[in-house]
């Protein structure tokens, strides 16, 4: 039987913490302190109601598909620009949505969540950690805005990723929406990959896979 598996993955943060002068210090020192000190980053929380997060893998023979759920988040706003995030995924929530069979189908999603791929049992969170978020030059309307750079986390391995996301932010809601790729070789997810295994011809799945956010957070 010919199985896949995704993630992804999505989620961190980039804390902006103001800076506090010596008690001991005089009036001018801390004004300069405080006049240097940035201004605290506001939190918005996730709406995973609102939020979705698909799975695409493909293989020598085909391909599957799927969602997971995020289990909760916040991005991390300074004016209007987001500057940072947290975001867990809850990987006992990945499903298939292309095959049709539900034995078929059970015993895939059983496949994904074993040891031969994520080790659901074992860790049971993905997470992603936002470290950067930088501007694209001349961005055109509707098209990526930014280079999303942060950490993510898969059976407990972190590497670091980075993506091009369209973000806005209006009226107190923050959306951001990307298709990442992911490389599982990373990850340690071994299963039908031509990184750890030689000679596997049309049983060989793609080490990557590509997880796409729609993400909505508020205040």
């Amino acid at each position: 039987m010919k199985k896949y598996a995704i993630l992804a993955s999505l989620a961190g943060a980039l804390m902006v913490s103001a800076y506090a002068g010596n008690t001991t210090n005089n009036t001018s020192t801390k004004a300069a302190a405080a006049v240097e000190a940035p201004a605290k980053a506001r939190a918005y929380t996730v709406d995973v109601a609102k939020s979705n997060v698909k799975w695409h893998a493909k293989k020598v023979t085909g391909e599957h598909m799927g969602n997971i759920a995020l289990h909760h988040g916040q991005m991390l706003l300074s004016g209007n620009k987001v500057v940072g995030g947290t975001f867990a995924i809850d990987m006992n929530s990945i499903t298939c949505t292309d095959i049709t069979d539900a034995e078929y189908n059970g015993k895939l999603i059983g496949h994904l969540k074993s040891d031969d791929f994520f080790s659901v049992g074992k860790h049971p969170m993905a997470t992603f950690k936002i470290n950067s978020v930088k501007p694209v030059a001349n961005a055109a309307v509707g098209k990526p805005n930014y280079t999303v750079s942060g950490d993510l986390t898969i059976k407990g391995i972190t590497k670091p990723i980075s993506f091009p996301a369209t973000i806005t932010v209006k009226n107190g809601v923050a959306t951001a929406k990307a298709d990442v790729t992911i490389d599982r070789a990373k990850f340690d997810v071994r299963y039908g990959s031509n990184s750890f295994f030689e000679g596997l011809g049309d049983k060989a799945i793609s080490d990557d896979f590509v997880v796409s956010l729609d993400v909505t957070a508020k205040q």
